[in-house]
Parts: structure tokens; C-alpha cells; sequence
């Protein structure tokens, strides 16, 4: 292996976001009609479905209506224009780690990727509230979900990013926090036995990766530097202790 690249994962990855969608979500169903309400327990059993419409459509099936009875691209569509102003409005803060690992990886000549579920417009409206830049200022190639024909745990956003890198799989390493995600990053090559570092977390968003992530970047910094060639060890309990999203000090939000 000779490490050329990082991929990284965005919702929960570089950044927690997923309280941010999940408020999105329920204030899009209140002004457009359903007025669904997920409390984060509901959204935590979602997250076991990538993507948004594909959630929409999984809540659809939980509840027992008729898979058109609303217009899911039109309501998804409608959540993103949310999220997007909530973020400009709130704001976002990176994991703890993210900001120095891509900037080291940067100064170690590695070119710096996305694959992810989610749409353009949120990866540019978390660049723009952390890196104060457009996507394609930031990253050298972004993967989203909707160019591909199936979403994680698919390998398609991994195979379409190593595509637009130009490089094989084995010279690039996944960051990752979901079981699919890893499942999608192993399936595209990114994360073949030992090959390539992911960090993962067993089931739904959990609480605090931040210093996993950090740690993690540590270990590909020293690689980056020290030893290019070297094969970098995989490893799944990087966080595996990790307590479960919302935080048991957050307050109860339905």
C-alpha cells in the first residue's frame, strides 16, 4: 500500500449533524402536511437506513402507509433547504481532530476525498460553516449519494470516489462511523484486510467520536509521514466504547 488518499464519510464523520437533520425533518413535516413528529429514538432506529428519502420511505413502511402518500423528493427536497439554513444559521463545529488531519494530509502531498449518503447541498453547507469554503476548495473529489444507483452499504459512492481520485483502493483510507459505512468502504477496496484504517461504530450515531477521530488521525499522520508505503493496520475497536447518540446528558427531545 502506498497511501495517496483519505475518504472520508461526512454525517457523523467529519462532523455530528445528525440532531441538526433530524430537527430539519420535523420542521419540514410540520409546514408541508404529515406532521410526523421523530423523537431522537425514532431517528436513531433510522440511521440504519442511508439517506433521507430512503428514510422517509423506511418511516412509510414503520407506520403502515401507502408508499405514495406523500411526494418523498418534494419533502426531502424541501428538509434539505432546511438543514442548509440551519446550519448557516447555527453554525457547526468539525470532530475534534478533523480540521489538523486534513491539513497534515494535505502537507503530506495526500489528496483528501468524500463518499457519503447525503446530498451536495448539505456537503456544502457543512464546508461553508467550517472551512468558510466551497466543497470543491476544501476536497479534491466529492462522492455524493445521489450520483450513484445504490447508497451505502453499497460500494458505489467508494468506487465512484476512487474513480474521480485516479488511484486503486488499496492506496486510500476510509474514515468512517457506521456499520455501513464500513460495509460500503470494504466493498469498494478501501478497507480490505488490513489495508486501510476505518473507524466504525456498531449501530447508529453514538456520543463523543471525536477522540476516536482524533486518534485515528494520529495513526494516519504518522503513517503519512513517516512510512508512505507502509500498510496502515484496520482496526474496529478504535470506538467501540463509546456511549450511544444523544449524549445521557442531553435532554430528551421528541
Amino acid at each position: 500500500m502506498t497511501l495517496r488518499a483519505l475518504i472520508f464519510d461526512v454525517d457523523g464523520a467529519l462532523a455530528e449533524t445528525e440532531e441538526a437533520h433530524r430537527q430539519a425533518f420535523n420542521e419540514t413535516f410540520a409546514a408541508h402536511g404529515p406532521g410526523w413528529d421523530w423523537s431522537r429514538d425514532d431517528y436513531r432506529r433510522l440511521l440504519c437506513t442511508t439517506g433521507g428519502k430512503e428514510r422517509i420511505r423506511a418511516w412509510l413502511s414503520e407506520i403502515g402507509a401507502a408508499g405514495d402518500a406523500v411526494d418523498v423528493p418534494a419533502l426531502h427536497a424541501a428538509k434539505t433547504e432546511r438543514y442548509v439554513a440551519k446550519l448557516r444559521a447555527d453554525g457547526l463545529a468539525l470532530r475534534e481532530g478533523v480540521a489538523a488531519l486534513v491539513t497534515d494530509a494535505r502537507a503530506a502531498g495526500l489528496k483528501i476525498a468524500i463518499a457519503t449518503t447525503t446530498s451536495r447541498p448539505n456537503v456544502e453547507a457543512l464546508c461553508q460553516c467550517c472551512w468558510g469554503s466551497d466543497g470543491d476548495a476544501v476536497f479534491d473529489v466529492i462522492a455524493a449519494g445521489d450520483e450513484v444507483p445504490a447508497k451505502k452499504p453499497a460500494p458505489d459512492v467508494y468506487l465512484l470516489a476512487l474513480e474521480r481520485l485516479g488511484i486503486a483502493p488499496r492506496d486510500a483510507v476510509a474514515l468512517e462511523d457506521s456499520r455501513n459505512g464500513v460495509l460500503s468502504a470494504q466493498g469498494g477496496g478501501a478497507a480490505g484486510a488490513g489495508d486501510a484504517l476505518v473507524l466504525h461504530r456498531a449501530r447508529g450515531i453514538r456520543h463523543g467520536a471525536g477522540a476516536a477521530l482524533a486518534g485515528a488521525g494520529r495513526v494516519a499522520r504518522r503513517s503519512a509521514r513517516s512510512a508512505p508505503g507502509q500498510r496502515l493496520t484496520a482496526t474496529r475497536s478504535i470506538s467501540a466504547d463509546m456511549p450511544t447518540w444523544p449524549a445521557p446528558s442531553s435532554s430528551s427531545v421528541s
